[in-house]
Parts: C-alpha cells; sequence; structure tokens
C-alpha cells in the first residue's frame, strides 16, 4: 500500500482531491444548541451570526479510530495526520493523545498546519501526493512540515465579534477589528490570528489583502487557496487578480469555508492562503 493522509474537516479540501487521493477526512463539530452536528457528514442549515452555534475538535476517540483505520489501511507503511494549529483547536492535542493510546504509535506522525481551512488542506494536498507516489513515512511528514511552515494566510472580516467571542482572538485585537475599523485584515502567525492592518473601506481591504499576498509569494512561484462565506464572486475576482500578479502559480484552489470555521468568520469573510515554491 503507501502511506495515508488524515486531517480534520477544516481542511476545506474539494471532494474530488480527498477521493482521488484517499485522505482519510475526521469531522469537526458545530454546536447548535444541544445538538452537536458533524462537519462533512451531517446535513448542516445554521445561522452563522447567532451567538448560540459554536464549535467543538474531534474527541481523541474519534480520532484515533480514523488513525487505526487508515495504519490498516497503509498495510503498515504508516499515517501522516495534518491538523488545524493547535492555537485555534484542540483537535491537534486530541490528536497527540489517541495517538499515545494506539500499539503502534511509532507508525503515525502527527503535524500542526499553523493554520486552518486551505493552511491546513494544501498540505495535505502536498503530503498526500507525496503519499502516492510511494515515499516513505519521514518523507511524506517532512513535505507536510515544510508546507505548512511556508505557508502564509490573510485573512479579511468583516467584523471580529465572533472570533473575539470564541477565544480565537486577542481582546485588544478584537477591540481595534471591531470597534475602530470597519474591514479587518488577519493574518495567522506561528498558528496564531493576529490583527494585521486597519482598513476603512472593503475595495481598498481587497488591494491590501491581494498586495500581501503577491509579497508573501515572492517570485518564484506558489501555491494558492482562496477561500470565502458567502462571497462566490468577491473570492473569484481575489482569484483572478492573483492569476495575473503571482508568477507561475502551480496550485490555484477557490473553496468555500466550511461551517466550523464559518462559524468564527462570519458571512462575507474572503481568506488566501499561499505557499512560497509550491510543492511536488
Amino acid at each position: 500500500m503507501a502511506v495515508v493522509v488524515v486531517t480534520d474537516s477544516s481542511a476545506s479540501l474539494p471532494v474530488e482531491l480527498v477521493d482521488e487521493l484517499d485522505i482519510a477526512v475526521v469531522p469537526l463539530h458545530v454546536l447548535v444548541g444541544d445538538r452537536a452536528i458533524r462537519e462533512g457528514a451531517d446535513a448542516i442549515d445554521i445561522d452563522y451570526g447567532s451567538d448560540t452555534v459554536t464549535t467543538s475538535a474531534a474527541s481523541p476517540g474519534e480520532l484515533r479510530a480514523v488513525y487505526e483505520q487508515a495504519l490498516a489501511r497503509s498495510n503498515g507503511d504508516g499515517v501522516v495526520a495534518v491538523h488545524l494549529s493547535r492555537q485555534l483547536s484542540g483537535t491537534w492535542e486530541a490528536g497527540h493523545q489517541a495517538v499515545r493510546d494506539m500499539d503502534a504509535a511509532d507508525r503515525v506522525r502527527l503535524v500542526d498546519s499553523l493554520g486552518a481551512g486551505l493552511a491546513t488542506g494544501l498540505p495535505v494536498l502536498a503530503a498526500a501526493r507525496r503519499a502516492h507516489s510511494g515515499a516513505a513515512l519521514a518523507d511524506v511528514y517532512e513535505t507536510a512540515v515544510g508546507a505548512s511552515s511556508r505557508s502564509r494566510t490573510f485573512v479579511l472580516v468583516n467584523r471580529t465579534e465572533q472570533l473575539r467571542r470564541g477565544g480565537r482572538l486577542s481582546s485588544a485585537a478584537a477591540f481595534f477589528g471591531s470597534e475602530l475599523v470597519s474591514k479587518p485584515l488577519l493574518q495567522i502567525v506561528e498558528g496564531r490570528l493576529e490583527l494585521r492592518e486597519k482598513v476603512r473601506t472593503r475595495s481598498k481591504a481587497y488591494a491590501k489583502l491581494v498586495a500581501a499576498v503577491v509579497d508573501a509569494a515572492g517570485k518564484g512561484g506558489a501555491a494558492v487557496a482562496v477561500q470565502h462565506l458567502g462571497a462566490e464572486d468577491a473570492a473569484n475576482t481575489v482569484a483572478a487578480q492573483l492569476r495575473e500578479l503571482v508568477p507561475s502559480i502551480h496550485e490555484m484552489i477557490v473553496a468555500e469555508f466550511g461551517p466550523a470555521l464559518g462559524v468564527h468568520l462570519g458571512v462575507g469573510a474572503v481568506g488566501v492562503v499561499v505557499v512560497p515554491g509550491g510543492f511536488a
């Protein structure tokens, strides 16, 4: 067989890529009142603006079950599990606990993607392609770690109140974002979500977003992903601008944020992930 790559549903990869590369996906949970809904497995119809909707990580038991199935499917070649930043979710820690409880823990490697959404998805994609080429466990692991460490993420949101309420943004940054700035531009730094810049108008915010990505991409080519929640036209416009401005885009994915991230980002959010140098 080959090394199997596992991730969580925040990775937001298109279903066709997940199927093509045999990626195993563990659902995160969206909590609506007393209901726990599995992202990607159950039908979800939620009000993204409601303060009664929140999220929770996958449990150690859920992760262990998927890791063990993936290990069996690999015929012992091993598993690389790439999850969203441990600064943003308890999923990585739950995965760490799950691995400790496994008999073949030495055959399962965990990677903190230092991001969320397609900032997790792109390293997953890089690792899964490497696995499908027949690479050994250590090589697949290093591919995921390398793509994660090089990726940069920028997110434009309408307000930061939902992020502050969920504890994903510091109180000071949330204050400046929600009270003084009409369109906060955020970035992920070492796995943490931070305020990058205060922008007054939507048009200027998009220009700042594109400029940040172009600068981060550099001149050596890049893999790029654009995500949105209820802002398809804006995302497509940003993607088109980046295709013109970033030299040698090796990979371009445009997708929606899943519900687990959408609960915190809010409708209208647009984010871009760039991996300078791309990946195999």
